[in-house]
């Protein structure tokens, strides 16, 4: 992770397109808001998109807008995100999802530094910062042909990994105090430790959620705990199942060892 920091730093205030890959919940958004404040463009805006949470023909039009009468509903002209995002940063998160068309126009962005809204043919210059986040293993899907090896390439002139929790346990204490001292404030409470049993537990668990389900972890236990100490019973189930499962499983390799 210190080398992560490092790079993130270093890389802030360039102006390079950035490609951040990771597991779900291993902090992209976060890597992105830090390479945006961290630079030259922490003045201007970043904007922030889910290319997975929108069909085609919405994502178009929220990524370079559309004029009036474009497609039915286009009562009025609107500007798109990257015009929100002139001077700034453009964060566009799940990259792996667009469709081929999308990836076509993200590329003329990337090339020429300007794109056309939806129903107009008058190109829009642009000077903004694409920092791309994606789960998806971007190399297998332009080997399958789903997505272009030329885009591929343009987002990752600079490629930061983000592991998974279960690759950097040693971190884990660290966040939990973090999230302690987080929802003592949410939650008006003085919760001050965790039971050995829990942080145990917190070691052993596989995290695959990764640093977002450490967090709704803690949230959860804050809202049943209502004494200083957070014990067992107030984990998650799912997460005390596979706890206890774990326990049974080592218990029962100690004793077919020693049989």
């Amino acid at each position: 992770m210190q080398k992560i920091f490092s790079l993130i730093e270093a890389l802030a205030s360039a102006q390079t397109t950035v490609l951040i890959e990771g597991e779900s919940g291993t902090g992209k958004e976060l890597a992105a808001e830090a390479l945006h404040s961290g630079g030259e463009r922490s003045g201007k805006p970043l904007v922030k998109l889910n290319c997975s949470a929108l069909p085609e023909s919405l994502l178009e039009s929220e990524l370079f807008g559309h004029v009036k009468g474009a497609f039915t509903g286009a009562v009025q002209d609107r500007i798109g995100r990257f015009q929100k995002a002139q001077g700034g940063t453009i964060f566009l998160d799940e990259v792996g999802d667009l469709s081929p068309r999308i990836q076509g126009q993200l590329l003329r962005v990337l090339q020429e530094r300007e794109f056309e809204r939806v129903g107009d043919s008058t190109p829009i210059q642009v000077d903004v910062r694409v920092i791309a986040a994606t789960n998806k293993n971007l190399r297998e899907k332009v080997r399958r042909g789903e997505f272009r090896e030329d885009l591929y390439y343009r987002l990752k002139v600079v490629q930061i990994h983000m592991p998974p929790l279960r690759e950097k346990r040693e971190d884990i204490p660290l966040l939990v105090d973090h999230f302690r001292r987080k929802f003592n404030t949410v939650f008006h409470k003085g919760i001050e430790a965790l039971s050995q049993d829990v942080m145990k537990a917190f070691l052993q668990y596989a995290w695959p959620g990764n640093v977002r389900e450490l967090e709704h972890t803690m949230e959860h236990a804050f809202i049943h705990c209502q004494n200083t100490t957070i014990t067992l019973d107030h984990l998650p189930p799912d997460l005390l199942g596979a706890h206890r499962h774990s326990g049974h499983a080592l218990e029962t390799a100690r004793a077919v060892d020693h049989g």
